[in-house]
């Protein structure tokens, strides 16, 4: 479905795949019919990927079930917090998988460089599953790709300014237990500790503008449209 459907530039033809929905119906049958006992034996890479191909999966369901599509996913009513899955044995919304499960049971703040909502400002969408055994890499590869993107981070020297995503403000707490420091970069701790994360990422000299801690924190207006061909 994802080397189908999603392009070069994570871009999703939304209109072939709810012509063609059969193959993402079987898939996301195939996630309710994972024996909770089978997932429980997987470890903790192979449980974050599922959780997070199924996420993906299901908001790309929830976009092709409007008929027309709709400009946003947030014009569908429920999407998040109502519409309910079946995975692996268990009932659980879109908010269930990310906020109840992968960012609770998991410290992998990582999984906001994967998770796709369907907008054009989230990170994008990979055109292959995540798996268990490339985990650590794709995450890796999903954080560069978003860092170079317009959407998620930048630095103007001339105005003192460093530009992050929303999903940094919103989700920055996630980052705190593994890159919390008080010593270098700038801001709340939240945003110093993505500010650590984000440096291992980045140009030496860009590494060096952020650690000496100059400058003004400002998030880019998040760009809620669907990410469609």
């Amino acid at each position: 479905v994802l080397k189908t459907y999603v392009n070069n530039k994570a871009l999703v033809n939304y209109q072939e795949l709810q012509k063609n929905p059969e193959q993402l119906e079987t898939f996301n049958a195939s996630l309710g019919a994972v024996d909770p006992s089978t997932y429980q034996s997987w470890d903790e890479a192979e449980k974050i990927a599922f959780l997070i191909n199924a996420y993906n999966s299901f908001t790309l369901e929830s976009i092709i079930d409007q008929n027309p599509l709709k400009k946003s996913i947030r014009d569908i009513k429920g999407v998040w917090k109502g519409r309910k899955f079946n995975i692996a044995g268990d009932s659980k919304t879109l908010d269930n998988i990310e906020h109840k499960t992968l960012r609770v049971e998991f410290n992998e703040p990582r999984i906001h460089m994967a998770l796709v909502c369907a907008a054009i400002s989230c990170p994008p969408l990979r055109n292959e599953p995540f798996t268990g055994e490339k985990l650590d890499q794709q995450l890796d590869d999903q954080t560069e790709k978003f860092l170079v993107s317009p959407h998620g981070f930048r630095i103007d020297r001339q105005k003192g300014t460093v530009y992050l995503s929303s999903i940094f403000k919103w989700f920055g707490e996630d980052w705190k237990k593994t890159y919390g420091i008080d010593d270098k970069f700038t801001g709340n701790a939240n945003q110093r500790a993505v500010l650590n994360f984000i440096s291992d990422y980045l140009s030496p000299e860009d590494q060096e503008y952020l650690e000496q801690g100059n400058y003004k924190i400002k998030y880019l207006n998040y760009d809620w449209s669907l990410n469609k061909q």
